[in-house]
């Protein structure tokens, strides 16, 4: 397991999102946005779960949710689903969000498609996703 000090978890989630400085892990940190810190030796420190939770944080916040809603939306899920939601993070990028087209299928089911695809194999893929989604073969 890995430790990190503060000002390294800032270094590292600078790297996603350049709003995510020292003041801001402290401040989510203090608020209970995240787990306590872990004792390693005589220290607190985070860990890669730590580093789950911030990452969801923003990918979380780049839906339009509040920080109040994103605490409440935390405390309910298992540690499992926050790292499925700090891995999503790249796909709420703003260049992601404008270049791309996404297109909702069902409710369950909602497409992002790249510009680069032509329109025909658009909507081939279109096509394909609503016949499984039917049953269809």
């Amino acid at each position: 397991m890995s430790s990190y000090t503060a000002k390294q978890i800032a270094e590292i989630l600078e790297q996603d999102d350049p709003r995510m400085n020292l003041r801001t892990v402290r401040y989510y940190t203090q608020i209970g946005m995240v787990p306590p810190l872990e004792l390693f030796g005589n220290k607190r420190v985070y860990t890669d779960k730590h580093i789950h939770y911030f990452r969801a944080i923003i990918t979380l916040s780049r839906t339009g949710e509040t920080l109040a809603s994103i605490q409440e939306t935390l405390k309910k899920l298992s540690p499992e689903d926050i790292e499925k939601i700090s891995k999503q993070m790249e796909l709420y990028e703003s260049s992601r969000i404008i270049e791309n087209e996404t297109l909702k299928i069902t409710d369950d089911v909602i497409l992002t498609i790249s510009p680069r695809i032509s329109a025909e194999l658009k909507q081939k893929v279109i096509d394909s996703v609503s016949q499984v989604l039917r049953g269809e073969n």
